[in-house]
């Protein structure tokens, strides 16, 4: 049994003993002390006495922080043992499967895919079994799940193309409406539109999303998302995501807010195919974000472990090639850019997540060597960088610890899930994300 007291409303006044603490590992940069947590815990009997000189051992479970990756994998392993789907070759479904280990090793958000193109290529079939099972199969084993997107100019249906605005706008209301309503409970957290800033002037293809968004406006697309997917899930998390981390952004965000849209947090990608933002940069992206006191999240984060991608593309999408190779000297720089870049965005209060674009090289979007694991499916040094991170360095190992005179121990570590365990019985427990001075009461036996 676990009983939870606010300190705020029932405080304690124990002061553990020094026997009674339970450390996370010694923060190496000390600009992510601030990610550091701590929990008065009070052990009692079933009478509510105090159980003093018990003995008791803290494991961590999971982070608060979100370290995301696509599930896009995933998909296609769901798809494959759906009803009627097409079975994998025995080789791709053992690389899937050691993908997912590799991936569950280190990750505790997944995005999956609701390009409306692809989700629902012929009118009124979408992919809802397929990326319901895949969703399933995270939350099971303790993953958050992200949607992404809702609303985007870019994969749509090409049977929505010769449909008149109004028609359009309709179907559009709809599809957010069916899909952030089917999956609530499951996907409650979304990229509610993607990549607003260029939307009314793309002019890479022709879609009905931009042709709409002319008329309608930057604004009216972003209400319409966030109306549409509120009114079916209102606790959903709905974020206004972009890759323009210039002015133009910070406007949009600045009129969207007078316009009234709640908007939960603020994607940022960093696709950093051209070669890493650096530091300053960086910085420079979270000073200018931060001001509108809005939770950041890095959706889309990729480097490489390859030949860089010459500065002149402008759109990434415009450099094809039949090999991208990774190379030894490609993946130690990888390495080192992923640390740096973890770092710097952890170290910021307001950022609550990052999601890193692709968990191997197979399959990477552009062909390009972004992934953590080659597509051989062993581990490259990135991967090895970032589970030496967020399971080591950021992560309490199995401490035991005995309760002071008065039944109290502190448990003290990183934001997130831990479990005590107390003469065989595991009690669950939570360091909030939030910094407030909390206690917990478990009463044992």
């Amino acid at each position: 049994m676990l009983c939870r007291n606010d300190s705020r409303r029932n405080p304690l006044s124990t002061t553990p003993a020094p026997s009674a603490r339970a450390d996370a590992p010694v923060v190496g940069d000390p600009e992510l002390a601030h990610r550091v947590r701590s929990l008065t815990v009070r052990l009692t009997d079933p009478a509510g006495r105090p159980l003093p000189g018990a003995r008791v051992r803290a494991e961590q479970q999971g982070h608060a922080f979100w370290f995301g990756n696509i599930g896009f994998d995933e998909v296609a392993r769901a798809a494959a043992s759906l009803p009627g789907g097409t079975p994998l070759a025995p080789h791709e479904a053992d690389l899937l499967a050691r993908l997912d280990e590799l991936w569950l090793d280190v990750f505790n958000q997944a995005t999956l895919p609701f390009y409306w193109g692809t989700f629902e290529a012929t009118q009124g079939r979408p992919r809802t079994a397929a990326l319901r099972a895949a969703a399933q199969h995270y939350v099971d084993r303790g993953v958050t799940v992200k949607g992404h997107p809702l609303v985007w100019h870019t994969v749509q249906p090409d049977w929505l193309k010769p449909l008149p605005d109004e028609e359009v706008l309709r179907l559009l209301r709809a599809r957010v409406q069916r899909d952030a309503g089917e999956f609530a409970g499951l996907i409650d957290v979304w990229d509610a539109i993607n990549e607003v800033v260029i939307m009314p002037v793309f002019t890479q293809d022709d879609n009905a999303v931009t042709r709409v968004a002319k008329t309608v406006g930057r604004i009216g697309m972003i209400q319409l998302a966030f109306d549409e997917a509120r009114a079916v899930n209102p606790g959903a998390m709905l974020l206004l995501n972009d890759f323009d981390m210039s002015a133009d952004y910070e406007h949009l965000v600045e009129e969207a807010l007078a316009a009234g849209v709640r908007i939960d947090a603020l994607g940022l990608q960093s696709h950093m195919h051209k070669g890493p933002w650096g530091r300053d940069k960086t910085l420079d992206v979270l000073e200018r974000f931060s001001r509108f006191g809005l939770r950041l999240h890095f959706t889309e984060t990729t480097l490489l472990s390859g030949d860089l991608m010459p500065r002149e593309y402008e759109d990434l999408n415009d450099y094809q090639v039949d090999v991208w190779p990774s190379t030894p000297e490609g993946e130690e720089r990888q390495a080192r850019e992923l640390e740096e870049h973890y770092r710097a965005l952890l170290a910021h209060p307001m950022v609550d997540a990052v999601t890193y674009w692709g968990l191997s090289d197979h399959g990477m979007w552009l062909n390009a060597p972004g992934g953590l694991v080659r597509a051989d499916g062993t581990p490259k040094p990135a991967y090895e960088a970032l589970r030496g991170m967020v399971k080591g360095e950021w992560w309490l190992a199995p401490t035991d610890v005995t309760t002071d005179a008065d039944g109290a121990l502190q448990l003290r570590g990183f934001a997130g899930r831990y479990v005590l365990d107390v003469d065989g019985t595991r009690y669950d427990v939570e360091l909030p994300a939030a910094a407030v001075d909390e206690s917990v009461t478990l009463t044992v036996g």
